[in-house]
């Protein structure tokens, strides 16, 4: 395969339906091949059905104190989004390039995979290690298995940098994020008798009503230093969606809400999750006191660890030597690097293009940004040879 530019590169990236629902292995196919004519060997890690795989490859000496450039491959879909050009293509612009992915974040694995043979070329002392994950769109799911697999099959880097959109700034604490599944089945009476049954619908109120007190709360109270770098300031209670009942004259026997929590660096999910739960065990009493039958399950769908900055952290080192940038970032969502960090890495968010642009109709780089990703790239290769 011959050596391809980091645009050509995304564009065929992008032309891969890699929506979270669908198998992401025509990618990882293409993308074992292509470093494969490299020479480079390329190590799967897939999921329980074999449908999906992480990739992760050492590119350089087999040594320590390389550098991870981590991203993930799967994107969100397009249902109900109107686009004005084919999503899977990408469409230059007004100094835009659009696409599905182009900035969430096809775009910087292909900035690290065009940097491949850039490192091969170059007298390397450290590794350039790639690692490219299935499912972050839903849950972060799939890269703490390829990152358990990295720290024992591969020289341990100095640093990983998680190439979400920044605009090439440097990042070093997210707040983590936890989902947790929200079962409630009442008791199914006529409305005008509601008093001797359990309106699912109405009880999932109170629980939700607890994630609007625990918010004022939070909100009220005077943060603490790091909890101050991020806006906002506190770990925020959501529910986004709920569903529930069968008419308006029958008290709701089921209701279904997930309740999500983004948790600051330094708190503790756990506390997070066992409040919920002494509310949960509340609400529920009331109902069995009506109705024995009745009950509420609970059930953690996920949960994603948040990014703690690091004190003269390796990865932040690194990724402010390359950009220049010296400023204080934090962002409220999460991403794989808290992982990272979890599994021993010192880790940092830092790629090109605006979060604002991820998930939307019309999704967008913009060509500076994409240049200047590359000019990282460029530094970091220069950087492991010395």
């Amino acid at each position: 395969m011959k050596q391809l530019s980091a645009r050509e590169i995304m564009e065929i990236l992008v032309a891969f339906p890699t929506v979270s629902r669908e198998s992401n292995l025509e990618l990882i196919d293409w993308v074992e091949s292509y470093l494969n004519s490299f020479g480079v060997t390329a190590h799967r890690v897939y999921n329980d059905d074999g449908t999906k795989a992480n990739l992760y490859a050492n590119i350089g000496p087999e040594v320590e104190g390389g550098v991870v450039l981590s991203g993930h491959t799967d994107v969100v879909p397009i249902d109900g989004q109107a686009w004005d050009s084919d999503p899977f293509t990408v469409i230059e612009k007004d100094g835009r390039l659009y696409g599905r992915g182009t900035c969430d974040m096809k775009g910087f694995d292909a900035l690290a995979l065009a940097a491949v043979p850039l490192a091969l070329q170059s007298d390397l002392k450290r590794p350039l290690q790639i690692a490219l994950s299935y499912d972050e769109e839903v849950g972060c799911i799939g890269a703490p298995r390829m990152i358990a697999e990295m720290a024992g099959k591969l020289p341990r880097a100095a640093g990983a940098i998680i190439g979400e959109p920044s605009e090439m700034q440097v990042v070093t604490g997210h707040k983590g994020g936890h989902s947790v599944l929200t079962e409630i089945r009442g008791f199914e009476v006529h409305s005008s008798l509601m008093h001797t049954g359990v309106n699912a619908v109405m009880e999932a109120a109170k629980l939700i009503e607890w994630a609007n007190d625990q918010n004022a709360r939070s909100m009220a109270a005077k943060p603490n230093a790091i909890a101050a770098m991020f806006n906002p300031p506190w770990t925020t209670a959501h529910v986004g969606r709920i569903t529930g009942g069968t008419a308006e004259n029958i008290t709701a026997k089921d209701c279904q809400f997930v309740m999500g929590f983004r948790v600051l660096p330094g708190e503790d999910p756990a506390d997070w999750l066992g409040r919920y739960q002494a509310k949960v065990d509340v609400v529920q009493a009331a109902m069995q006191a009506i109705q024995p039958d009745t009950y509420i399950r609970i059930n953690p769908s996920f949960g994603v660890p948040g990014l703690k900055p690091e004190t003269d952290g390796a990865a932040e080192t690194l990724a402010r030597r390359y950009t220049g940038d010296n400023a204080i970032h934090m962002v409220s969502y999460a991403t794989e690097a808290g992982q990272f960090q979890n599994g021993g890495y010192s880790a940092v968010i830092c790629g090109p293009g605006n979060i604002e642009q991820a998930h939307q109709a019309n999704e967008f780089i913009e060509i500076s940004q994409f240049e200047a990703g590359w000019v990282f790239m460029e530094k970091l290769v220069a950087d492991l040879c010395r």
